[in-house]
């Protein structure tokens, strides 16, 4: 019962990673104006991270003998414009996601898998780092 648990939750995080790589090319081609300049790229750079981060959970998933999910998180994709509502939404999607892999390290405690732990904790720390940089960009 534990392991299937721990599939559902990687399973919601890998939804959180479908649906960034999403939103974060969508904001990629949609920022305009002078923050495009950074914004693109930063947004791009996103796109790469929750590529990453959702092959590790994926290989997770496989390893514990499930069956990842191939549905991103149905959270709405806000069409904009606006670069703040932009980073409003990048603000909303990091700290859900490091929510989730918060509750997946508490789960990992009590398994047996050290190398799972490590993985997931480092992706947890790099999802607390993008909701600061994002937290950053909207002062």
């Amino acid at each position: 019962m534990a392991q299937l648990e721990l599939i559902e939750k990687l399973n919601n995080a890998l939804s959180w990673e479908l649906r960034a790589i999403n939103m974060y090319a969508h904001y990629s081609a949609y920022v305009q104006g002078i923050q495009r300049l950074h914004l693109a790229k930063h947004f791009t750079a996103e796109v790469t991270e929750s590529i990453g981060h959702a092959n590790i959970v994926r290989s997770a998933i496989v390893k514990l003998g499930g069956e990842a999910t191939t549905e991103r998180n149905n959270m709405p994709i806000i069409h904009t414009t606006d670069y703040i509502e932009m980073l409003k939404q990048s603000y909303d999607t990091e700290i859900k996601a490091s929510k989730v892999y918060g509750e997946i390290l508490e789960t990992l405690k009590s398994h047996d898998d050290d190398e799972l732990y490590d993985a997931v904790e480092s992706i947890y720390f790099a999802e607390l780092r993008s909701v600061e940089e994002v937290r950053m960009l909207l002062n």
